[in-house]
Parts: structure tokens; sequence; C-alpha cells
């Protein structure tokens, strides 16, 4: 590419950068997905067919064909979607009526990459006539999955004719390439993919289709890299593609993912890992996915490096150098670490080797998915507050009479918490498999069409739930204070620290200096800390073990991913033994709370390091953060990435890089408008 055409195309995909950005509406997005007239519409239609499966297969469809597509002058794909009309008579009917209905019930949905290999194989049609090949199954469940199927091809279709019909009144550059693209949708609405472009045009569209018209809200772009990798290899062989025309294709993708997805959230794309032989799968897409970062610079999607020993240097330098400039969004997953999980929960080595971090942290397999992340969230500090308060209530105002005693009595209470999570979860789970219905989801997701069975019904091969405990290390650093005041020491009783604690340290300010500061913490080496951390684990890995969820007796898993809940659950949760104020958020993810490396990141990461993170597949993110001074030299880099492989290494799971300096901070508080692209993990 000549550089005038890469300036050009620089200047495309920032100016198409800008507009999403400064046209992103909360209340035009909520419009986007509301489709209560829709659903209104066709369960109307459909009332007089018995069976329920059909009928919302039919829903998935007609909510499918309704969509509507936006034409970007900017845009070399078709994406954008435009808002239905507003029209506040029919939305109240339609909301009377669809209250003698089930259309959503708690529980997750999402969140989990696609099974695309057929659909780029065979094409729509040729999916199609797979799924009516089976004939040894429910009838119904394969003609709703062929109503949803239909509806996809449908609204291709249709964005093809809405392209069809901007090219009379487009420039004439601008008409041939309007008149390819709608050439190419008619194309992918039925056939398989012949080329990088219709490839990836094709996996955005299933994308939308099924977080729209399922309402299964982030699913992920994911591996990128092995599900574009043919396409794009063939098109470079025969010099149809070039490489710097891939990376603005994958560049246009990551912008229609921010103009569809509200912030706050989270989108995943993975790059590098091993295949089922344990060799390294790094090509030519792995580093266009994080080169794509560089020009966007949005906050979707992250993407995470798949580590391992066989990863070239080359992309692990690619992924630091965007993290030291200030790129945030690139993370590094310890391959290993998550391989041995997965196969701990029974995961085949054939499958264990394609994961996806499914938004944030949380670890799911790819392609067969019905995992649901983060449910519930628990609040580990929260129960010992309530553990605290009982023992302080007893006659005696100190009822365990030893610290062991008093571990003891608190498992116990997060024992049963775990417990009223897990009937909670099957709760939901049974009401999900009687009323709902997720057939174009289903579609791409193992072993829906082989079991001929919806994946709320139990049709997809993984179902377990991943909790999450929120809160560990501030948990540890509090019990290890408990310990010493009130069982080594008897400086106090457990009545006395609880008034101490229900004061929010009001005029006790030595007090809570000696909490916080006269004992060791998590993340600064100490082994005696460190250890309380690995117990902690090793009883929240064994409970949850001990449990399993519906349909399929899955496993119980857990992990310490808190996406926004430490904050939330820290600003519910009154003042702890470790010097924490009431308000203030916990630790966010498996690192130290704030402020508490005092040691320096290499200690931080021996302490996160200390245990096995293989057995916290619901996910853990480690946070490290450094004034981007650090950067103004190779030096600083190098030292990055030195600290991130022994983390690494040592079996880390997750870790994730802020750069920024104060200045900036302050200047985004001030002025939010500015710094609307401003990402702090």
């Amino acid at each position: 590419m000549t550089n005038q055409l890469y300036q050009e195309e620089s200047a495309r995909i920032a100016a198409l950068r800008d507009r999403i950005l400064n046209t992103k509406d909360p209340e035009v997005l909520t419009r986007l997905r509301d489709t209560t007239v829709i659903d209104g519409q066709s369960l109307r239609a459909s009332a007089g067919e018995p069976s329920w499966t059909i009928r919302r297969g039919r829903l998935t469809a007609d909510r499918l064909k309704a969509m509507q597509f936006e034409i970007d002058e900017l845009a070399p794909l078709v994406g954008q979607v435009r808002p239905g009309s507003e029209n506040a008579v029919e939305r109240e009917a339609a909301r009377a009526y669809l209250a003698g209905y089930t259309l959503d019930l708690p529980g997750q949905t999402g969140h989990c990459e696609l099974d695309l290999a057929p659909l780029m194989a065979l094409g729509i049609d040729g999916l199609a006539a797979q799924i009516r090949a089976q004939t040894e199954k429910d009838a119904e469940v394969y003609r709703a999955f062929l109503l949803a199927l239909g509806g996809l091809s449908q609204m291709i279709e249709g964005a093809a004719e809405t392209v069809e019909a901007a090219a009379p009144t487009a420039s004439n550059a601008r008409r041939a390439d309007l008149q390819k693209l709608a050439s190419d949708c008619h194309h992918i609405a039925h056939a398989a993919p012949s080329s990088f472009f219709q490839a990836l045009q094709l996996l955005w569209f299933v994308l939308l289709g099924v977080m729209q018209a399922d309402k299964a809200w982030l699913v992920v772009p994911g591996h990128l890299d092995r599900t574009l990798w043919p396409f794009y290899a063939a098109d470079i062989a025969r010099g149809a593609l070039t490489r710097e025309r891939a990376l603005m294709l994958i560049e246009t993708l990551y912008l229609f993912i921010n103009a569809y997805i509200p912030d706050g959230l989270a989108m995943s794309v993975m790059v590098g890992g091993r295949d089922i032989e344990g060799n390294d799968v790094t090509n030519d897409l792995s580093y266009l996915c994080l080169e794509a970062l560089r020009r966007t610079k949005m906050i979707y999607p992250t993407v995470g490096v798949c580590w391992h020993e066989g990863t070239p240097t080359e992309l692990v330098d690619l992924a630091v150098e965007l993290i030291g400039q200030g790129y945030p969004t690139p993370a590094f997953f310890g391959d290993p670490t998550i391989q041995n999980g997965l196969a701990r929960l029974g995961v085949p080595a054939r499958e264990a080797c394609r994961y996806i971090n499914s938004t944030c942290v949380e670890i799911t397999p790819s392609g067969g998915s019905n995992v649901w992340v983060a449910s519930p969230y628990y609040n580990t500090c929260g129960l010992l507050l309530q553990e605290i308060a009982d023992q302080a209530a007893s006659a005696s105002g100190d009822a365990a009479p030893t610290f062991q005693a008093f571990l003891t009595s608190y498992r116990q209470r997060l024992a049963c918490a775990i417990a009223q999570g897990v009937a909670e979860q099957n709760a939901y789970r049974q009401a999900r498999r009687d009323h709902m219905r997720r057939p174009l989801q289903s579609i791409f997701t193992r072993d829906c069409i082989a079991r001929g069975q919806d994946l709320e019904a139990g049709g997809a091969r993984y179902n377990w739930v991943e909790c999450s405990f929120i809160g560990l290390a501030n948990l540890a650093d509090a019990l290890y204070v408990i310990r010493e005041e009130v069982y080594t020491q008897r400086r106090l009783t457990l009545a006395q620290m609880k008034s101490v604690l229900d004061a929010d340290f009001a005029g006790l300010e030595p007090t809570r200096q000696r909490f916080l500061n006269g004992y060791p913490k998590y993340g600064q080496g100490d082994v005696g800390i460190d250890a309380l951390v690995s117990d902690i684990i090793r009883f929240v890995t064994q409970t949850c073990a001990a449990f399993s969820v519906e349909p399929d007796a899955s496993p119980y898993v857990p992990g310490a991913f808190a996406w926004i809940m430490h904050e939330q659950l820290g600003r519910q949760t009154g003042a702890t033994p470790d010097g924490r104020r009431a308000g203030f958020p916990f630790a966010d993810g498996c690192g130290p709370a704030q402020g508490r490396e005092l040691h320096g990141p290499t200690a931080a990461v021996l302490s996160v390091t200390g245990w096995d993170h293989s057995q916290m597949i619901g996910g853990l993110a480690y946070n490290l953060k450094f004034n981007k001074t650090l950067f103004r030299s190779a030096a600083g880099f190098e030292g990055l990435k030195t600290l991130i492989l022994t983390y690494l290494r040592r079996g880390g799971f997750e870790v994730q890089v802020n750069v920024v300096d104060a200045a900036t901070l302050k200047a985004a508080r001030a002025e939010p408008e500015s710094f609307r692209d401003l990402i702090v993990r």
C-alpha cells in the first residue's frame, strides 16, 4: 500500500471512529434494542400455534426480518443498525399484550463465542439442509431452528437491498463499492463465504442477529485469527487482498461493535494460543487483531493474547508496545493455566485449546457454551461482618475461643451462602428450560443440532455456572488482623472490634492505621498472609466442587471476577478489619487491595501467583498500574514485558495494565466529553 493510500484509509477510519463516538447515545441504543412492537405483532400472529418452541422460532425470525440498517459512506461493511420508528401508542398496546407472556427471566445470556465453522463451510442454505436432515429428534425444535435461520437469511437480504437503494445517489467510486457490497450480501444470505470480506461481513451479521433477535447479549467475535484465517490466507495467496485492507476491515468491525454495545460492558477477541498437538497457532491475523486497536482506540474489543512458551516474541512485543503507549485493551492470558483448569472440568484437549474470555476474564469453551458467568457474586467481606456480629452478640462476647474456631464458623457461613447461590441458579435454569428459547444461538452452539435441543433446554455441550467471590484480598487481610488482634495479642475482643468497625473508625484513626499498616498484607510477598489466601481459595474451590447445576449436573465453578461489583458491593459494606473504611471499594480481582503493593510489583506478582489459578476458571483479573513516564525509553517496555512473563510463567491466569498519568485523569474528570475514549481497567 502506498503511503498516500495508507493516509487516506487512516483518515477514513478516524472519521468513522469520531462519528460513532459523537453520535453514540444511550437512549438511541435502548430504542435500537427494543423489539416490543415487533414482539407483540409476532406473538399475536402466532397465537393459534400450540407449540411454544415454534412460536419462539417465529419470534426470532420476525425480529431478524424487522432489523434495518444504515449505510455509512465511510464504512466498507454494512452493519450499523437503524432504530425503528417510535410509535408510543403501538408500543404501549404491544406492552399490554405481552404482559401475558414470559419472554425474559433471570439468568445469563450470551457471553460466548459461537461455533461458526459449519456456517463458514456450508453457508446458510447448506446449514439449513443439514438441519432438515435431522429426523430422529424433536421436529418442533428443528422447525424453530429453520425459522430462525430463514430469518437470518432475510435479514441479510434486507441489508443488501438497503445497500442497493443507496447506490444510485452515491459518487461513481462509492457506487461501485456499494454494488459489490450488495452482491456480497446477497451471496452470504444463502451460500458459504468465498472471501475474507464476505466471511467478516457474515460473522458480524451472525453476532448482531443472535444478540438482537435472541436477546443473547455480549456474543463475542472470539478467535478471529482462527475463524477467518482460511479466507485471509487464500485471498492473500491469490492477490485478492492486502494486509492493509484486511486491517481496515477488522477496524471497521471493531467500530461497529462500539456503535452497537452500550458503554460499561465488554466484548472480547482472542489471538494466539495452541492447537491440540501443542503447536502455536499465531498467524498474521493475530497481529492485525492487535494492530487494529491502534487506530480505533475505543473501549471495545479487548484483545487477549493466549500466551505460552511458544508464543512468538514479536506478538508479545506488539502487545507490550501498545500497552506502554497507553492502550489498555490488550491483555495476556496464561494458556497452560487455563487449559489445565478446563481439563479439570472435563473439557477434552481438542476443545480445551480453544476457549474465550467470554467478555472480561470469565473462561468458556468456544462454540459449545451455555455457561453462565458471574452467577452470582458473593460478598465475602459482607459475610465476614455478619460473622463478627453474630460472634460478638454471644453471651461471652467472644464465642469462638480460637481463631481456628472463628474461621471454621465463617467457612460454614460462606458454605451456606454458596449453597443458596446454587439453589437460586438451579431455579433459574429450570424456569428458563420451561419458558425460554434461543433458536438462532442454538444453531451456532454445539451440540444443539445433534441433540435436537434448544440451548435453554440443555442442548449445549457445556452448561456449568461460574460464580464469583468478591473481596478475597480484603478478606485475607481482615482475617489476618482478626487472628492477631483478637486471638494472638488479645488487644480486642470481637465485640470491641465490632464497635470499632460500626463506628467506621471515627475517632479511632490510630486503630485503623494499626489494622491497615501494622500487619502484612496480601501483595507484599509475606508468607503468612499469602498462606491465608491459599487457604481461602482451597476452601472455596472444594466447597463449590460439592455442588452441581442443572440441566446435566454440570460443575459449579468459582472465580474472582469483579467487573464493577468490587465498587458496588464495597459501597454497600461497612468498615472491615483490614483497615478499609465503610463504602470503599474492595480489591478489584485477584490482586492486592488498593494501595497495599508497598514492596513493589515483583513482590505483588509473587504473592498473586502463590496459589493455583487453574482452579478459578470463573475468571481472575490482575491489574497492574504504571505511570506513562516509565515508558519513555526501551527499558520501560522491556521491564514491563519481563514482569508480565514472570507472572505468566508462575501460573498467572490473566494480567492487564493501565498506563496513564494523574494529569490525564484529572483532565478527564474536569472535561469528560473530551476523553470519551479514555479507558481505565
